[in-house]
């Protein structure tokens, strides 16, 4: 196997333990949903003060709802980004992947330069380009 199979096959296990990770990561604001939702249903819930308005409850879960849903998105991107350099499909959407997991320090950071590294060498562009795709199964 070439130094480059090699690499790609790596870059392929770091991709899906990296969107293993954001997935798990994903769910901390769980606690949040948890709270917005408890508020919203009984605003008396929590003692010791004022009634608090459905509205904060309501936009304490929507934000929270919202953080889990786009990192579970981008976690799911990331793995879907090793298993199509696994396969060597799909090349643009790994190199735009690769350049968003640029933004997440430190991990994000580094997985994203050798990715971006690796993949913008010509040859593995053509490992890209002249993998066969699999026919399509008639129905």
């Amino acid at each position: 196997m070439s130094d480059e199979e090699n690499h790609l096959q790596l870059l392929s296990i770091f991709h899906y333990i990296l969107g293993g990770i954001g997935c798990v990561t994903s769910f901390f604001p769980i606690i949040h949903l948890i709270i917005g939702i408890a508020l919203a249903v009984s605003p008396t819930t929590f003692e010791g003060g004022d009634e608090v308005p459905t509205m904060i409850g309501l936009a304490f879960a929507l934000i929270a709802g919202l953080f889990i849903v786009v990192g579970l998105a981008g976690s799911i991107c990331v793995i879907l980004t090793g298993r199509f350099i696994a396969q060597r499909k799909h090349y643009t959407f790994c190199i735009v992947i690769a350049a968003i997991e640029c933004l997440f320090m430190p991990f994000g950071t580094i997985l994203g330069v050798f990715t971006l590294v690796v993949l913008m060498k010509d040859s593995v562009k053509q490992r890209f380009e002249n993998h066969p795709t699999p026919p399509e199964a008639s129905s």
